[in-house]
């Protein structure tokens, strides 16, 4: 499998499943980072989308990040999902419920009025206590860690810069979902699927969306 080349974006949370999942199942790879403001033309012949991550392999392309994890989990020893049919339906529903997060944070950093940073930001914390009481701990199914602990590894990562550099906190200290993000984020996989620079990168990005999120840094309501 050494010709396994993933084509990523240094802030992308997609990029980040399929590089945990590299990562745990310790899959040698290439990865290659393009600036999506400027694509290469020969990633616009390659995507169908135009979309990041895109995982080239042999003479084959694969897109679409669930798509390209699931791929990377069956073509590798073991499994990064519950054995249990069943539970791995419920976690891959949940993993769905991720992408759907993901888009919510999306309208939060990007509201330009209070009502609509106000409305996001009520939409991100039901989905987060909705999530929350489906955690066994410490991680989502328990003790294992699988791959949907990755994929809001993605999503908590935000938070962190939200909470840092903008003052604001979507979770509750003390409870089972700010638990399991202090656990998913101590794990190497989940540490090292962003690239050094990304916190500031991140920053960098929020700052310049001039949105009522990038106030809040200022001190501007």
């Amino acid at each position: 499998m050494n010709d396994l080349h993933l084509i990523s974006h240094h802030l992308c949370p997609y990029v980040q499943r399929a590089v945990i999942v590299l990562d745990e199942k310790k899959i040698p790879h290439k990865r290659t980072y393009i600036d999506l403001a400027n694509k290469p033309d020969w990633f616009t012949a390659l995507s169908p989308l135009g979309r990041v991550p895109l995982l080239q392999h042999q003479e084959a392309v694969i897109f679409e990040s669930q798509v390209i994890a699931e791929y990377l989990d069956e073509i590798t020893a073991g499994s990064l999902h519950p054995s249990s049919p069943l539970e791995k339906a419920r976690h891959r529903s949940w993993i769905e419920f991720g992408s759907e997060t993901l888009k919510e944070i999306g309208r939060f950093y990007s509201a330009k009025t209070r009502a609509e940073f106000d409305a996001s930001r009520t939409a991100l914390i039901t989905k987060l206590q909705r999530i929350g009481s489906e955690i066994d701990g410490p991680f989502f199914g328990g003790a294992t860690f699988h791959m949907i602990d990755g994929v809001y590894g993605t999503i908590f990562r935000y938070f962190d810069v939200f909470e840092a550099e903008f003052n604001q906190s979507l979770t509750e200290t003390r409870t089972t979902l700010h638990n399991w993000r202090t656990c998913i984020a101590q794990r190497p996989s989940v540490i090292n699927a962003v690239p050094a620079g990304y916190e500031d990168r991140l920053k960098d990005f929020l700052i310049q969306r001039a949105s009522f999120l990038s106030d809040c840094r200022t001190g501007v309501s």
